[in-house]
């Protein structure tokens, strides 16, 4: 079974070039310096069209969590923890948080938990950011 596969478009492609070569990317506006994610064509503080991009850190903390148990997944193995990361640069992310064990309390995580980001290459044209505890 095939993994489901994210659409990668003009306001997208920087971010999945960084991802093949480990870099996590956030779009950066050339003109005022806001940083933004999801990238978009123009920046919602200025509207200027020129934009560019930063090399995060990797790193941030768990804003919110969910355990996705139902259902099934596409190329995923149950349950899946997702989260909602705040960077340290400031802005937000929803990634997958991988190795957090699924007891009977549920899984090893909570608000406030630090994350680096790694990196699933999947193939040739597809790595995903994960995270993992920092």
């Amino acid at each position: 079974m095939s993994i489901v596969r994210p659409m990668i478009g003009r306001d997208s492609r920087f971010f999945w070039e960084g991802t093949a070569l480990g870099e996590l990317r956030i779009q950066q506006c050339n003109a005022c310096g806001v940083l933004r994610f999801p990238p978009g064509p123009a920046c919602p503080s200025c509207g200027a069209l020129d934009r560019g991009h930063v090399v995060a850190a990797g790193t941030g903390t768990v804003f919110s969590y969910v355990v996705h148990r139902h259902p099934p997944v596409p190329g995923k193995e149950l349950p899946i923890v997702l989260a909602l990361i705040d960077l340290d640069e400031g802005v937000r992310m929803v990634g997958e948080v991988v190795d957090v064990a699924d007891g009977e309390d549920g899984p090893e995580i909570e608000i406030g938990m630090r994350l680096r980001v790694d990196f699933n290459r999947i193939d040739d044209e597809l790595t995903l950011p994960i995270w993992r505890r920092a």
